[in-house]
């Protein structure tokens, strides 16, 4: 069997994502439904996208730990932001930054951890999109088909009854999507275009071009029960067809229980997504009165709401088998948060500060960094830039009192002086007792 290449997707980022991982796991989930004699699109996109979020999924239990955690923390993070709320000075703004920092030492986290996760999921979930967008690209059967349509028009009149059609809506939607395409690669932008093609459309283009006789590897292509018929149809549903177009077509015929599938496809989409959107983890309440953090609730209980419409409304338009994707991801999602939901109730959150604490300092220790030192310079640091730091001002706060007077710079270092000779026996004065003030002020504060 000859491999086709057809046009798929280019993005630096999503584009090898697609073509090297994705469209190979699409690929060998339709040959094997092939080998056992059910070679349907639609259930291969349903274990297409449960096999991706299996195995994205300690990708997302590590998020939702996170979350956990990020939830027992938010009473000390708030407290932070409270005791900082009016000072937007610079050491103040510093000294915040460090005792939050401080905060997430202690529970062995980073402030990136639940990013961390999701920069690995998202180019993932798009390039997903992508190649079940379009499949012919990315298996190679359904492309193989396609190309012995796509010779035949090319043989023709090299498509031009095809691209320049302007009376079939789904090919003038198609040609305008691929033109691009068209003109790098004349077999693969056809191939494209005949992928987006409705069923009733495709009957035109069929007829004008005489492709009904044509078979590939001893099936006819093209009509009812063709291999086109076979791979797009999904419980009665041509999952080529936008729900739209398949109410339409419907009506027409008299089917109306294929109207009632084709209404559920959007309906279902949206209830899904909501499910799933209610049993994924929300953000700690927020008492502490702030504004922006309040902004940000309300805006994602906006955007809850907002998503599952939205959903239904791209499933009415965009060809059935995107849809059937965003059901089956909704639910294997919702499925997947139950279990997750029962692990992280059952967690030992001490536990798992105590290992995330274990790994942090071993992580540091490997880097020929001594994690307790570390935590003891923050500290100091935190304390001298807010000013609670015993025996002396914070530099910062003995500046502003020099700038205003002078002579209190005299003050300042005499109680800084009597501080260190105090604290190391140093007779008053003596060179000794000056250099270990200076060299024990540089270690207080971490000055190199």
């Amino acid at each position: 069997m000859n491999i086709v290449v057809l046009t798929q997707y280019g993005g630096k980022i999503l584009g090898p994502i697609a073509k090297y991982i994705l469209g190979p796991i699409l690929n060998g989930i339709f040959n094997l439904l092939d080998i056992i004699h059910i070679p349907n699109v639609g259930l291969a996109i349903i274990l297409f996208t449960i096999v991706i979020y299996l195995l994205l999924m300690p990708l997302t239990i590590k998020q939702q730990k996170f979350s956990k955690l990020q939830a027992k923390m938010q009473p000390e993070l708030q407290a932070i932001q409270n005791k900082y709320k009016n000072k937007k000075d610079q050491d103040s703004q510093m000294a915040m930054n460090q005792e939050t920092q401080a905060v997430y030492n202690k529970y062995g986290v980073s402030p990136m951890g639940s990013c961390v996760q999701l920069i690995i999921q998202m180019p993932i979930l798009f390039a997903l999109y992508r190649v079940i967008y379009s499949i012919p690209a990315y298996v190679t059967k359904i492309g193989n088909t396609f190309k012995v349509l796509a010779d035949k028009i090319i043989t023709q009149d090299e498509g031009q009854f095809l691209i320049n059609n302007t009376e079939l809506s789904s090919v003038a939607k198609a040609v305008k999507q691929y033109s691009g395409n068209i003109g790098k690669d004349l077999s693969n932008g056809i191939i494209d275009v005949l992928n987006n093609v409705s069923t009733t459309d495709m009957e035109v283009v069929s007829s004008h071009y005489g492709l009904g006789d044509l078979a590939y590897e001893g099936s006819t292509i093209l009509g009812k029960g063709g291999l086109l018929d076979k791979f797009n149809t999904f419980l009665g549903i041509n999952i080529i067809n936008s729900p739209s177009v398949t109410i339409t077509e419907a009506f027409k015929a008299g089917a109306y229980l294929l109207v009632i599938g084709a209404i559920l496809i959007p309906v279902l989409s949206a209830v899904t997504q909501w499910i799933s959107i209610k049993l994924a983890p929300t953000a700690a309440n927020n008492d502490s009165g702030n504004d922006q953090a309040n902004q940000m609730a309300s805006s994602m209980k906006a955007m809850n709401t907002f998503m599952p419409l939205f959903s239904a409304f791209i499933c009415f338009t965009l060809p059935a088998g995107l849809g059937i994707y965003w059901i089956a991801g909704a639910v294997v999602r919702s499925i997947e948060q139950v279990l997750i939901n029962k692990h992280i109730d059952k967690m030992d959150l001490e536990a798992e500060i105590k290992k995330n604490v274990d790994k942090r300092n071993a992580r540091l220790k490997k880097a020929g960094i001594d994690p307790e030192k570390l935590t003891r310079n923050a500290s100091i640091s935190t304390k001298a830039m807010s000013g609670s730091g015993s025996g002396s001002s914070s530099i910062a706060a003995a500046a502003k009192t020099v700038a205003k007077d002078p002579e209190k710079l005299k003050e300042e270092m005499a109680k800084a002086t009597e501080y260190y000779n105090k604290k190391n026996g140093e007779s008053a004065g003596s060179i000794t007792a000056k250099a270990n003030m200076v060299k024990q002020f540089n270690e207080k504060n971490n000055v190199q």
